[in-house]
Order: C-alpha cells, then structure tokens, then sequence
C-alpha cells in the first residue's frame, strides 16, 4: 500500500524530495541538508501564484540580481494588515508558528526597524555528507516601510557551509486581506555546486513559510486556535 506523503516526519519526506530531484552526490547533499529543514509542513494550504510577474523590491531594493538560485512567490492571508505585519515582524516569536525554527534572538531592541538584526536557528537533517546539525542565520534589515515592505539581508552558516542570502517581503492590502509577495536569492559554493536541487528547496520553504503565516494570520484574526 502507498504511503501517504503528508503523513510522513519532516526529515522522511525531506529524504524522499531529494531523491525525486536527483540521485545525491556530495555538492547536492551538502545543499540538500542545508535547505532541507524548511521541506513543506504537513497539512499545509493556501492559494498560491509562485510565479509573481514582477520581482519584489523595498524602497527601490531588491534581491541579488546576480545569484543563480532565486525563488519568488505570493500568497493571499484573509486577515487585517495589522495582524499579518505584527507575526512576520515579531521574530522573537517565530517559533510559535513556524515549524522549521527553532530559536530567535534580536540583536537590538525596540520596534521593529531598517537596522534591526536578529540571529535564528533551524534544523539540518543529516544526509551522506553531514550529520545533523543547526543552521545559524544572522538576519539585518537593510530597508523596511511599516506596513508595506521589509529587506534583509545576511548568512546562514553551519557545520561547513556558508549561504548569503537576500529576502524581501511586500505587504499589499486587498479587498478581505493581504496580498503577501516575497522573493529570495542565495550565493554560495555549496548552493551553486546543484542549482536546480538549491532552488527547488528554497521553493519548498519559500511557500511553506507563507502558508505557516496564513495559517498564523488568519488563526489570529478569527479568534481560532493553532
């Protein structure tokens, strides 16, 4: 009998993606550890349109135009503005309602703003390469306008590997919600070693974030538990 794959732990169907990809040889597996933590949740829904028709951009800026691994996305929250800007700023609550992470520390303190850096953690499985181990990214805000849009840019280093990352956000108020767009791109050795296996896992937790933050939203704004 078939197993059902949303039934399987993070890790097994983490395992099971990369073998549709590809057969592992090390530069994939170093890359497939490294992403694999933010593989789809379990459950998860949401209507998405994972190919935006223009890039995201905060005050003019936008994601790395030279890197070879990019993913861009959106989704539609039903909930106010307010509720869905406080959740994906809030980092320090993260873990609250996003699987894949396991810690957040701000490094700075008051609201949330262009110069803000804070440091967070997520799983790596193990794979053929590496044990298992944790990613430390070190995230600083580089442009920001409340309630609209968020830039961030910073490592991602474990046991051996080094990503540089560039996020964006966008926030656009629509007729029941939000529109929330974001756009992603990494540089890296290890993440250029196998840029189709790279940019399939940075789709994966692209839009596992985004329907984690629906699900958030719109929990919140309903009164209903997680």
């Amino acid at each position: 009998m078939r197993r059902r794959r949303c039934g399987l732990p993070r890790q097994e169907r983490f395992r099971d993606l990369v073998t549709q990809l590809s057969d592992a040889d090390e530069g994939r597996a170093v890359v497939s550890g490294l992403l694999g933590s933010a593989a789809t949740p379990a459950g998860a829904a949401g209507p998405h349109s994972p190919h935006p028709a223009t890039s995201v951009t905060c005050r003019g800026e936008g994601v790395d135009p030279d890197a070879l691994v990019r993913h861009r996305t959106e989704i539609t929250i039903n909930a106010p503005l307010s509720t869905v800007w406080k959740l994906q700023t809030d980092v320090e609550r993260w873990p609250s309602w996003q699987s894949p992470v396991e810690t957040v520390e701000r490094l700075d303190h008051g609201r949330f703003r262009t110069g803000s850096a804070f440091r967070w953690t997520m799983p790596i499985p193990p794979n053929p390469s590496t044990p298992a181990t944790d990613l430390e990214i070190t995230s600083t805000v580089r442009q920001l306008k409340h309630h609209a849009c968020i830039r961030w840019t910073g490592p991602a280093i474990g046991e051996g590997l080094r990503i540089d990352g560039v996020h964006v956000w966008s926030f656009i108020k629509v007729k029941g919600g939000v529109r929330v767009r974001t756009e992603e791109t990494h540089t890296g050795p290890q993440v250029e070693a196998d840029v189709p296996t790279a940019t399939e896992l940075l789709r994966e937790g692209l839009e596992a974030w985004l329907r984690e933050l629906k699900s958030a939203a719109e929990a919140r704004a309903h009164n209903r538990p997680r």
